[in-house]
């Protein structure tokens, strides 16, 4: 994957990842959320939920702690920023909530008008879906941009998707028609274990983010959970002779679309992360 090394330096960056129907095994958030432990981001807003929640479909949820003191937790959307030594001239925001219900186009605007536009800024959405993908193999992480610029710096094609969209596809499309760079990220999930969470997922999309951003983002702690979560749902399959079967051709399919990958550049983009991470 490209990187962003030629786009201005002093542009503000702003990730976006949203629960629910554009973040399958929770692989979105879960990325962006590893990010704002790592980058010590700062909370500067968040939305009003009563104007965009319906809580019989987003139902808040109860917990006890261990004092035995009960709370709710209900639906709702932030906005952070961070300073990332690694991107100092650059103003990165994050936006991190679970999907609204109501008022989509006022939620978007909400949003933006947090964003400062002083200068060159670019929205990255953070999303994953489930497909026909096997979890022995690395997880695809494809990139997508409608902005020609941004088009020739990452190589990423224009979506060609035409269907019922998300919220991610809303707010890309209000930031571009304020002027505004967009680009996404989407990690295809193995469909039969597409429940949360999937650590391999989060991996991949921060590995996607490195070598995006130029930037090096520690994941031993996610490279375990990785591993360990592939080595659970082995065992999962290995009495069904059916299930083994079946991902033995997903893994085959895999294989033979990915086949000019699995050569020098492949290579060559590990080796670049691997420097990367050596020289901070």
């Amino acid at each position: 994957m490209s990187t962003l090394a030629n786009f201005p330096k002093d542009c503000n960056v702003v990730i976006v990842a949203f629960g629910g129907w554009s973040d399958a095994a929770e692989a979105a958030t879960d990325t962006l959320e590893i990010l704002l432990d790592q980058w010590n981001a700062q909370e500067i807003a968040q939305l009003e939920g009563d104007n965009f929640y319906d809580y019989k479909e987003s139902r808040p949820t109860v917990s006890t702690d261990i004092d035995g003191t009960r709370s709710i937790e209900w639906p709702k959307t932030l906005l952070f920023t961070a300073d990332v030594k690694e991107l100092p001239d650059s103003r990165v925001y994050a936006v991190l909530g679970d999907e609204p219900n109501l008022r989509w186009r006022t939620f978007c605007d909400e949003i933006l008008e947090h964003i400062s536009t002083d200068k060159p800024t670019v929205v990255l959405a953070l999303g994953a879906f489930t497909a026909d993908v096997s979890h022995t193999r690395p997880i695809p992480v494809t990139g997508t941009t409608s902005n020609p610029s941004l088009n020739e710096l990452t190589g990423f094609e224009a979506s060609r998707y035409e269907g019922p969209t998300g919220i991610l596809g809303v707010l890309l499309n209000e930031a571009e028609n304020r002027g505004l760079a967009t680009m996404s990220l989407w990690a295809a999930v193995p469909h039969y274990v597409a429940g949360s969470p999937c650590p391999k997922a989060t991996l991949s999309m921060l590995r996607s983010l490195e070598d995006l951003l130029d930037i090096s983002i520690p994941m031993n702690d996610v490279v375990d959970d990785a591993r360990a979560w592939q080595a659970s749902v082995e065992d999962l399959i290995s009495d069904d002779e059916d299930f083994a079967d079946y991902v033995r051709l997903l893994e085959e399919s895999q294989d033979t679309a990915e086949l000019p990958e699995a050569t020098g550049e492949a290579i060559a983009k590990e080796f670049e992360r691997y420097l990367r991470r050596r020289e901070h």
